[in-house]
């Protein structure tokens, strides 16, 4: 028996139907009822959810690192120095991720299915080895760089749970929860700093992103051969 669907096509309906519902709206019985399929077909070619959202990660990743690698043929157009590659790589996959309902949580603890993201990473840590940087050093770089970007995008789609590109989205698109004024007017006699840092942490959020990556780097120049 040929299945009249392919993975591919799996995974562009789950991808598609994620924007609609959510991570833990997304169930296998949705995604064959937008194929017009019998939800046992699905188990051709992902045997539970896990098996897709693995496969889901990997395909959201090609499309991140797709303008990079186009920049190029020898490689990942991170920029010419290390410092460029964590800022480039990390926006890529930033704006990547909130095209997505819930794409931080969709990527953060999966799998990768194929070898796709070993010539972008090769490429990254290659810009670190030049630079005199340890493999240690810079797969730890690589590691706390990618960690942050995902996890702030975690928090980011909290606020901003609708997708799409950050520049574009309007006040009308916070969630109510986050009402900073509502906050501070709670909290702001008792607990000043905290009720401030609120604010900083999450009111403008690009430049929250921003200034953490360049915490980052800083840290990275300062630790650089010790460990």
């Amino acid at each position: 028996m040929v299945s009249r669907i392919d993975r591919a096509r799996v995974v562009d309906a789950a991808l598609e139907l994620l924007n609609e519902v959510g991570l833990d709206g997304l169930t296998l019985r949705r995604i064959a009822q937008r194929l017009n399929v019998q939800a046992p077909a699905l188990y051709w070619h992902f045997a539970n959810k896990q098996e897709l959202l693995d496969e889901m990660a990997t395909e959201m990743f090609r499309r991140m690192t797709m303008p990079l690698l186009a920049q190029g043929p020898d490689g990942p157009g991170y920029g010419a120095t290390w410092q460029e590659a964590v800022f480039s790589s990390c926006r890529a996959v930033r704006r990547e991720l909130l095209r997505y309902r819930d794409g931080g949580k969709v990527f953060s603890g999966t799998r990768m299915t194929d070898d796709s993201h070993m010539l972008p990473l090769n490429s990254y840590l290659s810009l670190f080895a030049e630079a005199g940087f340890s493999p240690g050093e810079a797969a730890r770089a690589w590691w706390t760089a990618y960690n942050f970007t995902v996890g702030l995008v975690i928090e980011e789609q909290s606020v901003y749970p609708e997708p799409g590109d950050p520049e574009s989205r309007g006040p009308e698109s916070r969630d109510p929860a986050y009402d900073l004024d509502a906050r501070e007017r709670t909290f702001g006699e008792r607990y000043p700093l905290a009720a401030q840092a609120g604010r900083e942490t999450f009111g403008d959020l690009d430049r929250s992103f921003e200034s953490g990556l360049r915490i980052i780097v800083a840290g990275i120049e300062a630790t650089k051969g010790m460990a």
